[in-house]
């Protein structure tokens, strides 16, 4: 007894452990490991990328965001990825082609007998028609009509989604530009700012502590004094709010360029008589455009498409299957008459429970077909607001950018007067350091003004859905000439009708 419990133990025992041996438990990522990879990523975040040699322009920091960028660079491999889905479904396409191969072998006879239901008894003795030891072999070709017409449309669809990621990436890059273009001339403003605010920094120190003697020493009125020393902290406090306000702009844009944090680099500072973007289209015109170009649009068009293409596949369901079969076949065992044969036949299966589950997924269809519709009006409604916002936006835009010209050379021809009447000490040094000062303001609200007309107009080429380049014509190109045809690309009619005319073929 004691010896067939231990017999039933043992077996158990081992079945046991086997099982616990194969259990999966949470393994979580060690130190060591993310430490590696962590070092890796910092290593090769900016590889490959071509070395700055010298000032950075407009059009040089547009070309290394399009090319660097690396939120830029996801939406380029998901575009791979997708145009390698497609050419997998390529070969859904194709028949099935299964070889097999195989070695059996038994340790006694396959034998058998057979028992006469007529005269109730056994025909003969057992017998055999097969070897112990059998090697085995074919290959078939099958082919299913109807597998090969679903297959067909899930690679159109799969078509549709190459183009959505396409349209994805147009988004991210139009996204890029507008941030490169606001970000770098912010930048600018900034650079030109800090080089005048540190002249004049230890000049107003100086000023203040003068005040602040010339009111203890009653000099003057307290008041007078008071105020002046007042006046002098306003236009300091104004001008360290510009700078905080700019500060961050050149490490945003490095960052679209996909420089590490901390890379020095200078910019190209042009003169302050930049050409000033103009807008000639009607609003109705713009609205067209966007409607042609914007990729948020046309997406939802290739969505509709796909939806489309989804009720055929259902339709293509309901009917029956038929499949083609023919094959080559081999057997080792010596009691065959013939042991290479080929072999053909048809199979048609239907599966009639789909008929019944057509009308709740044609109505799935159909409401996600209203869904898209709907979402198209109201993308449509969208970008007809943005499109206007946007102008308008810029309308006001270049006319503060106005007011601020007005302003500064105001300024300029009034701290040019004083400059001559300190020289000749009609007026005090603390004077003219306030206007100096006042002057620096209102250069820095001219340059943060300009960067917003800059801003704006990138803006209305974001709502219109107008890109500069295709990434065809960026991927083997390099900064230099990528910055070239940057330039000398004008967002003109003849280059809007081109665009729409893309957009006209490729739908």
């Amino acid at each position: 007894m004691i010896s067939s419990c231990v017999t039933r133990a043992v077996p158990a025992a081992l079945a046991l452990a086997l099982l616990s041996g194969c259990a999966i438990v949470p393994m979580p990522i060690d130190d060591v490991e993310i430490s590696y990879v962590t070092a890796d990523r910092l290593a090769n975040v900016d590889m490959d990328q071509e070395p700055i040699r010298g000032p950075i322009g407009l059009y040089q920091a547009m070309a290394r965001a399009l090319k660097y960028n690396l939120d830029h660079q996801v939406e380029i491999y998901q575009q791979a990825l997708r145009i390698s889905e497609l050419d997998l479904s390529h070969f859904e396409l194709l028949p099935n082609v299964v070889a097999n191969t195989g070695y059996t072998e038994r340790d006694n006879q396959n034998a058998s007998s057979s028992f006469n239901v007529i005269t109730n008894s056994q025909n003969f003795g057992a017998s055999t028609s097969q070897e112990r030891a059998l090697d085995t072999a074919d290959i078939s070709f099958s082919w299913n009509i109807l597998d090969f017409g679903l297959s067909y449309i899930r690679a159109r669809q799969a078509a549709d989604k190459v183009l959505i990621a396409e349209e994805i990436r147009r988004k991210a890059a139009q996204r890029i530009i507008e941030d490169v273009r606001t970000a770098y001339w912010r930048a600018v403003s900034a650079e030109r700012l800090v080089s005048k605010v540190r002249g004049l920094e230890a000049r107003t120190r100086h000023a203040l502590e003068a005040a602040r003697n010339v009111s203890q020493s009653g000099e003057t009125s307290r008041i007078t004094a008071l105020t002046y020393e007042r006046e002098l902290i306003e236009v300091k406090r104004t001008l360290q709010e510009l700078r905080r306000e700019l500060s961050i702009a050149k490490s945003q844009l490095g960052a679209l360029m996909n420089l590490k944090p901390g890379t020095r680099f200078s910019l190209v500072v042009p003169s302050r008589k930049p050409r000033v973007p103009t807008v000639n289209l009607a609003v109705p015109e713009m609205i067209e455009i966007a409607l042609n170009n914007r990729p948020e649009v046309r997406e939802n068009l290739y969505k509709l498409r796909i939806n489309q293409q989804e009720l055929h596949a259902a339709w293509l369901e309901l009917l029956p299957g038929a499949q083609l079969v023919a094959g080559g076949n081999y057997d080792s065992n010596d009691f065959l008459y013939n042991k290479h044969w080929l072999s053909i036949g048809a199979k048609a299966s239907w599966n009639l429970l789909k008929v019944f589950q057509m009308p709740a997924k044609r109505e799935v269809i159909h409401s996600q077909e209203r869904l898209l519709e709907q979402r198209g009006l109201a993308l449509t409604m969208a970008v007809m607001t943005q499109v206007h916002v946007s102008r308008v936006r810029f309308y006001h835009l270049t006319r503060e950018l106005k007011t601020a010209r007005e302003y500064r050379s105001v300024q300029r021809r009034l701290v040019n007067q004083i400059r001559v009447e300190a020289a000749a000490d009609r007026v005090s040094e603390q004077t003219l350091i306030r206007e100096e000062l006042n002057t620096l303001v209102a250069e820095a609200k001219y340059d943060i003004a300009f960067a917003d007309v800059q801003n704006g107009y990138a803006n209305i080429l974001a709502s219109m859905g107008l890109d500069p380049l295709s990434i065809s014509e960026t991927s083997e190109m390099s900064i230099s000439e990528i910055a070239a045809s940057l330039r000398g690309r004008r967002i003109d009619r003849s280059y809007i009708q081109e665009r729409m005319w893309t957009a006209s073929i490729t739908k």
